[in-house]
């Protein structure tokens, strides 16, 4: 059976492309059943990657569909927890600390284009040989809880090399002629000073010149997409993502999922659900340690075993669950099927997504795409749809456009 074929067999099919604001539009059903409602930040504080590669600011409840500058033809949705920006000053270096090798440098704010566009990157040049520390303090007290740093740098001239980090755990990196965001995560600060601080260490010879651009400060075991401050804190709030469907009401059915996430900051943190409004019978995905994924199901208080895999983070997955509603079922994450049983086969569904809805708001998720069948799809099918190079590649075959 064709691609094409299989996909129009779907009850639901998303591929994050057509929005407007509060809304990102389904491919299958092209009607208003299909549209998602998306929630944002409300003050705009979310930031995206957009068409252009350039780091920009979006407006509240608009979904942030990011783009790769190396394939920019396929965006996906970016669904983040809540999460604030300690450093107090993320685009110049005003306001950061001279600690030592002061006279071997010349610090100018606002010199360089920075990743968004703008005229506001810092640049470092030195005069002289040898190492210099710049810090910035943080408003927030010292705490022992995981926290991650990251920051934009980009050589202008020379090969001097940056040692980035929360309080004394650094990592060191060395600029190339791009910019690139490092980063520092999932740090246990041990330095027990008053207020936790970022420090940028340099170890550079005369005439090596150094932007940096987007220093970021937040707590939880990974980083996530930049928070501009200018002076103070800030908070991007959770992203939600969620669709009440009347269309899925079978007892059998396939739930497919092409997705990366970047790590875990709860016990368990659930991701993504298909599942009964009213009852929360329904399929989850969900990360159930700091290296396993799977499925769960509840129906009733029984039914889906959990259905586990080892999960590598930031790379993309490809995980489909099919139950055939006489109890049976089969599960791959980006390999071969597992097939088991399961207890109880009533499945009816009538909302689809994660967020505070299912408790999922404490992760992160980026989805490529999703389908989901009131069916359950044959080996040779599932093959099919785990098999596409790119969700660009499988809108082609359903004739449908990309913004």
């Amino acid at each position: 059976m064709a691609l094409s074929d299989i996909y129009q067999k779907a009850s639901l099919v998303q591929i994050p492309s057509g929005y407007k604001s509060g809304t990102l539009y389904s491919v299958v059903p092209n009607t208003a059943d299909g549209d998602f409602t998306v929630t944002g930040d409300p003050q705009g504080e979310a930031t995206r990657v957009n068409k252009d590669g350039l780091i920009e600011t979006v407006s509240a409840n608009v979904p942030r569909l990011n783009y790769d500058p190396t394939n920019p033809q396929d965006p996906t949705l970016l669904l983040e927890p809540t999460r604030t920006n300690e450093c107090l000053y993320s685009k110049t270096l005003s306001s950061w600390s001279e600690l030592n090798g002061g006279s071997l440098q010349t610090i100018t704010n606002n010199d360089a284009v920075a990743p968004d566009g703008s005229l506001t990157a810092s640049t470092i040049t030195f005069t002289g040989a040898g190492t210099s520390l710049l810090r910035q303090f943080s408003n927030k007290a010292y705490t022992s809880n995981k926290h991650s740093s990251s920051f934009y740098a980009k050589k202008i001239s020379g090969n001097g090399s940056v040692f980035f980090g929360i309080t004394d755990t650094e990592t060191e990196f060395t600029p190339t002629d791009e910019w690139v965001r490092y980063e520092v995560n999932n740090v246990t600060p041990t330095d027990f000073g008053t207020n936790l601080f970022l420090d940028l260490n340099f170890d550079c010879s005369a005439g090596d010149k150094i932007a940096v651009w987007g220093m970021q400060l937040e707590e939880g075991t990974y980083s996530t997409s930049i928070v501009k401050t200018a002076g103070s804190a800030v908070t991007r709030t959770v992203d939600d993502f969620q669709n009440s469907f009347t269309g899925l009401t079978s007892t059998a059915g396939t739930v497919f999922l092409d997705f990366e996430t970047k790590g875990l900051d709860s016990n368990f943190g659930r991701l993504f659900a298909v599942h009964d409004s009213v009852t929360s019978d329904g399929i989850y995905l969900g990360i159930y340690s700091t290296n396993t994924i799977g499925f769960f199901g509840i129906d009733g208080g029984a039914g889906l075993p959990d259905v586990k895999d080892t999960i590598s983070f930031n790379q993309r997955n490809k995980l489909v669950l099919t139950f055939d509603g006489s109890g049976n079922y089969k599960y791959s994450l980006n390999g071969s099927l597992q097939t088991g049983t399961y207890t109880g086969t009533s499945r009816q569904y009538d909302e689809i997504g994660r967020g505070n809805v299912i408790g999922g708001s404490s992760n992160n998720i980026v989805i490529n795409q999703f389908m989901v069948f009131n069916e359950a799809l044959t080996d040779s099918e599932l093959e099919e749809i785990t098999s596409y190079k790119s969700f660009g590649q499988m809108a082609r075959a359903l004739s449908y456009t990309i913004e």
